[in-house]
C-alpha cells in the first residue's frame, strides 16, 4: 500500500472516530442527575455529596428572614421553611436533575429534586405548602401549586412577608405579600420585616453587611468572620450566614481584614 493511500485511510478512520465520539458526547448533554442522601441547607437548597442545588423555579425565605403571621406576630419563617423541606425529605435519598447554573448564587446549580418514592417534586410540594414562592417568570411545574398556596393562604401566605429576593438585597420599599398585610400599618410592618437588630439563627454566626463598595468586585455586601477585627465592630448586620459558602452564594465577599484573622 502506498504512503498516500495509508494516510488517506488513517485520516478517514480518525474522522469517523471523531464523529462517533461527538455523537456520544452530544447525547450526554450538560445536564446530569444525582441521587444521594440529602442535607438541607435552607428552605431552597439541598446538598448531595459535595454539590449544592437550589430548587429550580422557586424561592424560599432565608434562614434569617422574619415574616408576620396571621396574628400580627413575627416568626422565623426562614427556619420553618428549612424544617418543612427537611420534613418532606425525611430519611429518604433525593434525586436532583440539574437544569443549569444559578447565575445569582455563586457556583450552585438549579435542579428539580424529588425524594425517593414521590411522584411530585420537592419544588412543587414546598410551593404548595406555602413555604416557597414561584420565581418570575413562573414555570409551568409550579404554577398551579403557587396559585393554590396563595388562594388558600398556606404557609407564609397566611401572614405578611416580602419576597426573599427583596429581603436579600435589603429592598425595604418592595411589595408586601400575604393575606394579613394592612396598608394602614405599612410602616410598622416593614419595621418588623426589616428589624434593626436582626436575630441570629442558631449556629449561623457569620455577619453580613450590605455595602456599595462591594459592588466593585461584583458583590452586594461584605461578610465578617469571628476573630476578624471587623467582626465586633459590625453591630447591626443586615444578614446572618451559617457558612462562608452560604455568604458567597448570596453575593457577599469576605472582609479584607479577615484574610488573616487574628
Amino acid at each position: 500500500m502506498s504512503f498516500r493511500k495509508s494516510f488517506a485511510s488513517a485520516r478517514a478512520f480518525a474522522l469517523v472516530s471523531f464523529i462517533a465520539l461527538s455523537g456520544f458526547l452530544g447525547t450526554t448533554g450538560p445536564a446530569a442527575a444525582l441521587t444521594a442522601a440529602a442535607t438541607v441547607r435552607d428552605g431552597n437548597a439541598v446538598q448531595l455529596g459535595d454539590v449544592t442545588y437550589r430548587l429550580d423555579g422557586v424561592d424560599a425565605p432565608e434562614l434569617d428572614q422574619v415574616c408576620i403571621d396571621d396574628h400580627a406576630d413575627p416568626w422565623t419563617c426562614g427556619i420553618e421553611a428549612r424544617d418543612q423541606l427537611a420534613k418532606l425529605i425525611g430519611k429518604r435519598s433525593v434525586r436532583c436533575d440539574d437544569v443549569g447554573p444559578e447565575k445569582s448564587f455563586g457556583k450552585r446549580h438549579r435542579a428539580i429534586c424529588t425524594a425517593e418514592g414521590d411522584k411530585t417534586s420537592l419544588n412543587e410540594q414546598l410551593v404548595k405548602l406555602g413555604f416557597a414562592i414561584a420565581r418570575e417568570p413562573v414555570k409551568a411545574n409550579v404554577k398551579s401549586a403557587a396559585a393554590d398556596a396563595k388562594s388558600t393562604s398556606a404557609g407564609i401566605w397566611k401572614g405578611c412577608f416580602v419576597a426573599p429576593q427583596e429581603f436579600r438585597t435589603g429592598k425595604k420599599d418592595g411589595a408586601l405579600l400575604g393575606a394579613a398585610c394592612r396598608t394602614d400599618r405599612d410602616k410598622e410592618i416593614r419595621a418588623v420585616l426589616f428589624p434593626e437588630d436582626l436575630t441570629m439563627p442558631p449556629s449561623c454566626g457569620i455577619k453580613g453587611k450590605l455595602a456599595v463598595r462591594a459592588r466593585v468586585t461584583g458583590n452586594i455586601g461584605i461578610y465578617h468572620l469571628r476573630g476578624c477585627p471587623s467582626y465586633p465592630a459590625t453591630t447591626k448586620p443586615d444578614r446572618w450566614f451559617c457558612s462562608e459558602n452560604d455568604a458567597q452564594a448570596a453575593g457577599f465577599r469576605k472582609a479584607y481584614n479577615c484574610r488573616r484573622p487574628k
